[in-house]
């Protein structure tokens, strides 16, 4: 997702706030990152148990909370892959 120019770490700091309750939710795996060479860039990999878990916790009271806050501080540029976990490690 790319932010608004200078609000990369307020938007990283939104997205790694209550991260605990992913867990309960189905999240099996939730990485933050943010690009070496592109200051405005923060890419989010998430694991979820089934996209019915995750489109539940888009429904919880904190998920919404955090995108209402983030959402002003992005440009709405948003790319995404979905795919089907085979194996790996940390899983």
């Amino acid at each position: 997702m790319r932010t608004r120019p200078g609000h990369r770490d307020e938007v990283v700091a939104i997205l790694l706030d209550g991260v605990e309750g992913l867990q309960a939710a189905g999240c099996h795996l939730y990485v933050v990152g943010v690009s070496d060479t592109d200051p405005d860039l923060v890419v989010v990999t998430e694991v979820w148990q089934s996209r019915e878990h995750h489109a539940r916790s888009l429904q919880l009271p904190e998920t919404k909370a955090a995108i209402a806050q983030a959402m002003p501080l992005l440009t709405g540029e948003f790319t995404g892959q979905e795919t089907t976990v085979r194996g790996g490690l940390g899983l």
